[in-house]
Protein backbone atom coordinates (compact mmCIF):
# COMPACT_ATOMS: atom_id res chain seq x y z
CA UNK A 1 0.00 0.00 0.00
CA UNK A 2 1.40 3.45 -0.91
CA UNK A 3 2.49 5.69 1.95
CA UNK A 4 2.33 8.93 -0.05
CA UNK A 5 -0.95 10.40 -1.28
CA UNK A 6 -1.58 13.38 -3.55
CA UNK A 7 -4.98 14.46 -2.34
CA UNK A 8 -7.48 16.88 -3.86
CA UNK A 9 -8.82 19.13 -1.10
CA UNK A 10 -11.64 20.42 -3.31
CA UNK A 11 -12.64 24.06 -3.83
CA UNK A 12 -12.80 24.91 -0.13
CA UNK A 13 -15.90 23.60 1.59
CA UNK A 14 -14.75 20.61 3.72
CA UNK A 15 -18.08 18.88 3.05
CA UNK A 16 -17.01 18.50 -0.58
CA UNK A 17 -14.06 16.25 0.30
CA UNK A 18 -14.33 12.68 -0.88
CA UNK A 19 -14.75 10.06 1.84
CA UNK A 20 -11.39 8.57 0.89
CA UNK A 21 -9.63 11.93 1.11
CA UNK A 22 -11.06 12.58 4.58
CA UNK A 23 -9.98 9.12 5.75
CA UNK A 24 -6.40 9.51 4.50
CA UNK A 25 -6.04 13.03 5.92
CA UNK A 26 -7.20 11.82 9.35
CA UNK A 27 -4.59 9.03 9.30
CA UNK A 28 -1.65 11.09 8.02
CA UNK A 29 1.63 11.47 9.87
CA UNK A 30 2.71 14.39 7.68
CA UNK A 31 0.53 16.86 5.74
CA UNK A 32 2.02 19.23 3.16
CA UNK A 33 -0.65 21.74 2.16
CA UNK A 34 -1.09 24.69 -0.17
CA UNK A 35 -2.41 28.12 0.81
CA UNK A 36 -5.68 27.53 -1.05
CA UNK A 37 -6.54 24.55 1.14
CA UNK A 38 -9.17 25.57 3.68
CA UNK A 39 -7.81 25.53 7.27
CA UNK A 40 -10.73 23.32 8.31
CA UNK A 41 -9.48 20.63 5.93
CA UNK A 42 -5.95 20.81 7.33
CA UNK A 43 -7.42 20.61 10.83
CA UNK A 44 -8.93 17.23 9.98
CA UNK A 45 -5.46 15.70 10.37
CA UNK A 46 -4.77 14.11 13.75
CA UNK A 47 -3.31 16.14 16.62
CA UNK A 48 0.13 14.53 16.39
CA UNK A 49 0.53 15.00 12.64
CA UNK A 50 3.22 17.30 11.29
CA UNK A 51 1.60 20.04 9.22
CA UNK A 52 3.82 21.83 6.70
CA UNK A 53 2.57 24.94 4.87
CA UNK A 54 4.25 25.10 1.46
CA UNK A 55 2.23 28.17 0.57
CA UNK A 56 1.57 27.77 -3.17
CA UNK A 57 -1.15 30.00 -4.54
CA UNK A 58 -1.50 31.23 -8.12
CA UNK A 59 2.19 31.84 -8.69
CA UNK A 60 2.85 33.25 -5.20
CA UNK A 61 4.48 30.74 -2.89
CA UNK A 62 6.86 30.43 0.02
CA UNK A 63 8.51 27.31 -1.40
CA UNK A 64 9.55 26.69 -4.99
CA UNK A 65 8.15 23.67 -6.79
CA UNK A 66 11.60 22.07 -6.69
CA UNK A 67 11.74 22.57 -2.93
CA UNK A 68 8.30 21.04 -2.51
CA UNK A 69 9.33 18.00 -4.55
CA UNK A 70 12.46 17.54 -2.45
CA UNK A 71 10.46 17.85 0.76
CA UNK A 72 7.84 15.38 -0.45
CA UNK A 73 10.50 12.82 -1.37
CA UNK A 74 12.34 13.33 1.94
CA UNK A 75 9.16 12.77 3.94
CA UNK A 76 8.18 9.80 1.77
CA UNK A 77 11.49 8.08 2.43
CA UNK A 78 10.86 8.08 6.20
CA UNK A 79 8.05 5.55 5.83
CA UNK A 80 5.54 7.97 7.34
CA UNK A 81 2.07 8.27 5.87
CA UNK A 82 2.42 11.48 3.87
CA UNK A 83 -0.46 13.52 2.43
CA UNK A 84 0.20 16.23 -0.14
CA UNK A 85 -2.94 18.39 0.00
CA UNK A 86 -3.76 20.43 -3.10
CA UNK A 87 -6.69 22.76 -3.67
CA UNK A 88 -9.29 21.45 -6.10
CA UNK A 89 -8.10 18.39 -8.02
CA UNK A 90 -4.37 17.52 -8.13
CA UNK A 91 -4.56 16.79 -11.86
CA UNK A 92 -6.08 20.15 -12.88
CA UNK A 93 -3.43 22.89 -12.83
CA UNK A 94 -2.06 21.34 -9.63
CA UNK A 95 1.58 20.80 -10.70
CA UNK A 96 1.06 17.12 -9.94
CA UNK A 97 3.25 16.05 -12.87
CA UNK A 98 6.41 17.40 -11.23
CA UNK A 99 5.62 15.81 -7.87
CA UNK A 100 4.71 12.44 -9.34
CA UNK A 101 7.89 12.52 -11.39
CA UNK A 102 10.00 13.23 -8.30
CA UNK A 103 8.35 10.36 -6.40
CA UNK A 104 8.83 7.93 -9.30
CA UNK A 105 12.48 8.92 -9.65
CA UNK A 106 12.96 8.21 -5.94
CA UNK A 107 11.22 4.84 -6.20
CA UNK A 108 8.42 5.90 -3.87
CA UNK A 109 4.94 4.48 -4.47
CA UNK A 110 2.09 6.96 -4.37
CA UNK A 111 -1.62 7.25 -4.96
CA UNK A 112 -3.68 10.15 -6.29
CA UNK A 113 -7.06 10.93 -4.72
CA UNK A 114 -9.13 13.25 -6.93
CA UNK A 115 -11.03 16.24 -5.62
CA UNK A 116 -13.87 18.50 -6.75
CA UNK A 117 -12.35 21.05 -9.11
CA UNK A 118 -13.26 24.74 -9.06
CA UNK A 119 -15.06 24.58 -12.41
CA UNK A 120 -17.72 22.17 -11.19
CA UNK A 121 -18.01 23.95 -7.84
CA UNK A 122 -18.65 27.20 -9.69
CA UNK A 123 -21.21 25.54 -11.96
CA UNK A 124 -23.03 24.19 -8.91
CA UNK A 125 -23.07 27.65 -7.33
CA UNK A 126 -24.51 29.11 -10.54
CA UNK A 127 -27.07 26.30 -10.98
CA UNK A 128 -25.73 26.18 -14.52
CA UNK A 129 -24.57 23.20 -16.55
CA UNK A 130 -21.30 23.88 -18.35
CA UNK A 131 -22.48 21.80 -21.30
CA UNK A 132 -25.85 21.85 -22.98
CA UNK A 133 -27.20 20.05 -26.01
CA UNK A 134 -27.30 22.34 -29.01
CA UNK A 135 -25.53 25.18 -27.17
CA UNK A 136 -22.23 23.96 -25.72
CA UNK A 137 -20.94 20.51 -26.69
CA UNK A 138 -17.37 20.95 -25.43
CA UNK A 139 -15.63 22.18 -22.30
CA UNK A 140 -12.18 23.75 -22.20
CA UNK A 141 -10.09 24.34 -19.06
CA UNK A 142 -7.52 27.14 -19.50
CA UNK A 143 -4.79 28.62 -17.33
CA UNK A 144 -5.27 32.34 -16.85
CA UNK A 145 -1.60 33.17 -16.51
CA UNK A 146 1.68 31.87 -17.87
CA UNK A 147 4.83 30.73 -16.15
CA UNK A 148 6.01 34.32 -15.67
CA UNK A 149 2.56 35.51 -14.48
CA UNK A 150 1.81 37.06 -17.87
CA UNK A 151 -0.78 35.99 -20.41
CA UNK A 152 -0.45 32.38 -21.57
CA UNK A 153 0.14 31.52 -25.22
CA UNK A 154 -3.26 30.09 -26.09
CA UNK A 155 -4.65 29.64 -29.60
CA UNK A 156 -7.23 32.36 -29.13
CA UNK A 157 -8.87 31.92 -32.54
CA UNK A 158 -9.38 28.17 -32.13
CA UNK A 159 -10.79 28.61 -28.62
CA UNK A 160 -13.15 31.33 -29.83
CA UNK A 161 -14.39 29.16 -32.70
CA UNK A 162 -14.82 26.06 -30.54
CA UNK A 163 -18.36 26.99 -29.58
CA UNK A 164 -17.92 25.39 -26.18
CA UNK A 165 -17.67 26.68 -22.64
CA UNK A 166 -14.32 28.13 -21.59
CA UNK A 167 -13.27 27.91 -17.95
CA UNK A 168 -10.32 30.09 -16.98
CA UNK A 169 -8.49 29.14 -13.81
CA UNK A 170 -6.42 31.81 -12.04
CA UNK A 171 -7.73 34.41 -14.47
CA UNK A 172 -8.85 37.21 -12.18
CA UNK A 173 -5.76 39.37 -12.59
CA UNK A 174 -5.24 38.78 -16.30
CA UNK A 175 -8.90 38.91 -17.34
CA UNK A 176 -8.66 42.31 -19.12
CA UNK A 177 -5.92 40.96 -21.39
CA UNK A 178 -7.66 37.63 -21.87
CA UNK A 179 -10.90 39.36 -22.84
CA UNK A 180 -9.08 41.57 -25.35
CA UNK A 181 -7.50 38.53 -26.99
CA UNK A 182 -10.84 36.73 -27.24
CA UNK A 183 -12.60 39.74 -28.72
CA UNK A 184 -9.74 40.34 -31.19
CA UNK A 185 -10.05 36.66 -32.18
CA UNK A 186 -13.69 37.17 -33.09
CA UNK A 187 -15.65 36.57 -29.89
CA UNK A 188 -18.68 38.82 -29.58
CA UNK A 189 -18.31 41.34 -26.75
CA UNK A 190 -21.81 40.30 -25.67
CA UNK A 191 -20.74 36.69 -25.00
CA UNK A 192 -21.99 35.72 -21.51
CA UNK A 193 -19.26 35.51 -18.89
CA UNK A 194 -19.29 34.93 -15.14
CA UNK A 195 -16.61 35.25 -12.46
CA UNK A 196 -16.93 33.29 -9.24
CA UNK A 197 -14.76 34.22 -6.28
CA UNK A 198 -14.14 31.65 -3.52
CA UNK A 199 -16.49 29.06 -5.03
CA UNK A 200 -18.25 26.90 -2.39
CA UNK A 201 -17.13 29.05 0.56
CA UNK A 202 -19.12 31.40 2.77
CA UNK A 203 -17.49 34.44 1.15
CA UNK A 204 -18.41 33.31 -2.36
CA UNK A 205 -19.23 36.15 -4.79
CA UNK A 206 -20.71 35.86 -8.27
CA UNK A 207 -20.23 38.54 -10.91
CA UNK A 208 -22.33 38.17 -14.06
CA UNK A 209 -21.67 40.04 -17.27
CA UNK A 210 -20.25 39.61 -20.74
CA UNK A 211 -16.72 39.12 -21.98
CA UNK A 212 -16.77 42.84 -22.74
CA UNK A 213 -18.03 44.03 -19.35
CA UNK A 214 -16.76 41.42 -16.89
CA UNK A 215 -13.11 42.58 -16.71
CA UNK A 216 -14.19 45.96 -15.34
CA UNK A 217 -16.53 44.31 -12.85
CA UNK A 218 -13.79 42.02 -11.57
CA UNK A 219 -11.29 44.87 -11.22
CA UNK A 220 -13.89 46.92 -9.35
CA UNK A 221 -14.76 44.04 -7.03
CA UNK A 222 -11.14 43.81 -5.75
CA UNK A 223 -11.39 40.09 -5.11
CA UNK A 224 -9.17 38.60 -2.41
CA UNK A 225 -10.17 34.96 -2.89
CA UNK A 226 -9.40 32.75 -5.90
CA UNK A 227 -11.38 33.71 -8.99
CA UNK A 228 -12.52 31.36 -11.73
CA UNK A 229 -14.00 32.75 -14.95
CA UNK A 230 -16.55 30.95 -17.12
CA UNK A 231 -17.29 32.09 -20.68
CA UNK A 232 -19.80 30.87 -23.24
CA UNK A 233 -23.41 30.64 -24.36
CA UNK A 234 -24.14 28.05 -21.64
CA UNK A 235 -23.67 30.85 -19.09
CA UNK A 236 -26.61 32.84 -20.46
CA UNK A 237 -29.66 33.42 -18.30
CA UNK A 238 -32.24 30.57 -18.49
CA UNK A 239 -34.66 32.40 -20.80
CA UNK A 240 -31.82 33.35 -23.14
CA UNK A 241 -30.60 29.74 -23.13
CA UNK A 242 -34.04 28.54 -24.16
CA UNK A 243 -34.00 30.94 -27.12
CA UNK A 244 -30.52 29.75 -28.13
CA UNK A 245 -31.63 26.11 -28.00
CA UNK A 246 -34.74 26.83 -30.09
CA UNK A 247 -32.61 28.58 -32.71
CA UNK A 248 -30.10 25.73 -32.72
CA UNK A 249 -32.86 23.14 -33.21
CA UNK A 250 -34.30 25.26 -36.01
CA UNK A 251 -30.88 25.41 -37.65
CA UNK A 252 -30.59 29.16 -37.32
Amino acid sequence: MPRVFLVGAGPGDPDLLTVKAARVIAAADVVLYDSLVDPRVVAMSRAGARRIDVGKRCGRHSASQAEICRLLVAQGRTGALVVRLKGGDPMVFGRATEEMGALRAAGIDFEVIPGVTAATAAAAALHCSLTRRGVARSLHFLAGHGAQSGLPAHDWVSLTKSGGTLVVYMGGQTLPGLASHFIEAGMAPEMPAVAVESASLEGQRILRGTIGSLPGQVVGAKAVGPVIVLIGEALAEPDELDDLLLRAEAGG
